[in-house]
């Protein structure tokens, strides 16, 4: 597996939904992760340290250069725990929890981030303003509703597909409501 290629093609995907979704400086972009899947093999069976860093080295300079915060969702060993920085815990008012993430409890990305953060922290749950899912780990239940699919350039990272998504307010009122495109 070419590494360069997984970078390049995590680095536009994010660069993409970031561009595209309108996320904003302080937000948080979530990315659930199979290296498995990656690699063409059945989610959980192939952790690939190497691979999750490739990804890394392709989103983190992404968020950075956008200002907003990288989070990685972990797999169920460790309860689909997220990796953050300590300033967006702190911000967001999320409750940290216990977990150090591993390639095979938390996933290759996770412990990727963990280790390229300045002060890393796991906490219960997110509420995120974007994410990709690369290969099919269902990141849903840590982004804000509503949930919005964007269909990007880049389909796949590797041999796993992702899918992309923003979120944006709720509509809320009846048929006489009008509503400001810009939030759509």
């Amino acid at each position: 597996m070419e590494l360069e290629l997984i970078t390049k093609q995590a680095h536009d995907a994010a660069e993409e939904l970031i561009t595209r979704s309108g996320i904003k400086k302080g937000q948080i972009l979530l990315i659930g992760c199979s290296t498995s899947e990656v690699q063409g093999f059945d989610l959980g069976s192939h952790s690939g340290p190497e691979i999750g860093k490739a990804i890394l080295d392709g989103i983190l300079p992404a968020a950075k250069a956008h200002g907003v915060y990288l989070a990685a969702q972990c797999c169920e060993h460790i309860n689909r725990a997220v990796i953050l920085e300590e300033e967006a815990m702190e911000k967001y008012n999320l409750s940290q929890v216990n977990a150090l993430p591993q390639p095979k409890a938390g996933g290759s990305f996770a412990t990727a981030l963990y280790s390229a953060l300045e002060s890393p922290v796991a906490v219960e749950d997110v509420k995120a303003h974007a994410g990709i899912d690369i290969g099919g780990v269902l990141i849903g239940m840590h982004l804000k509703e509503v949930a919005v699919p964007v269909r990007l350039e880049t389909r796949k990272i590797g041999e796993a597909i992702i899918i992309a998504a923003r979120t944006r307010p709720k509509f809320t009122g009846g048929e006489r409501a009008v509503y400001n495109d810009s939030l759509r």
